[in-house]
């Protein structure tokens, strides 16, 4: 039985993780949890890229917090550095969320972040608020003869 010339342990794989940050923490706590995830991946793994998206609305709601400070770091390492991740970030304080994903090989560098969008129907910053479209022209549909 011959074995594969490239198994899966010798190749390490391609990541992306995801933190999401208290923005309540000062920034020199968040640079802090970036600067020590770095470190630890540079130790036994290779870091790919590291981008920082700012301050972006979260989904929904984590802890109270509409909003969290985005960093996306892409690395290279193995199991061993995974669990490692792992385990520190689910202690770190001012680490609200992560996510790790592996890459498929060949998937494409991540895009720019988006620019924020509000919603249709949200209320904007100057105390205006905004109206659906569809919710203005159902506001004016004439009655058909009904009282």
């Amino acid at each position: 039985m011959r074995k594969p010339l490239l198994s899966s342990r010798a190749v390490p794989g391609l990541y992306d993780l995801m933190l999401l940050l208290d923005p309540q923490a000062d920034d020199e706590r968040r640079a802090e949890i970036v600067r020590n995830v770095q470190t630890m991946i540079e130790t036994s793994g290779s870091l790919v890229g590291a981008h920082d998206w700012g301050m972006r609305r979260m989904a929904y709601e984590i802890d109270h917090r509409p909003d969290a400070a985005y960093h996306l770091l892409q690395f290279e390492g193995g199991n061993d550095l995974l669990e490692r991740l792992d385990h520190t970030l689910k202690i770190t304080d001012g680490v609200l969320r992560f996510r790790t994903i592996r890459l498929r090989p060949g998937s494409p560098p991540p895009a720019p972040p988006r620019s924020e969008r509000r919603p249709e129907g949200r209320s904007r910053e100057d105390g205006e608020a905004t109206v659906a479209p569809r919710a203005a022209a159902d506001s004016r549909r004439p009655d058909n003869g009904r009282s």
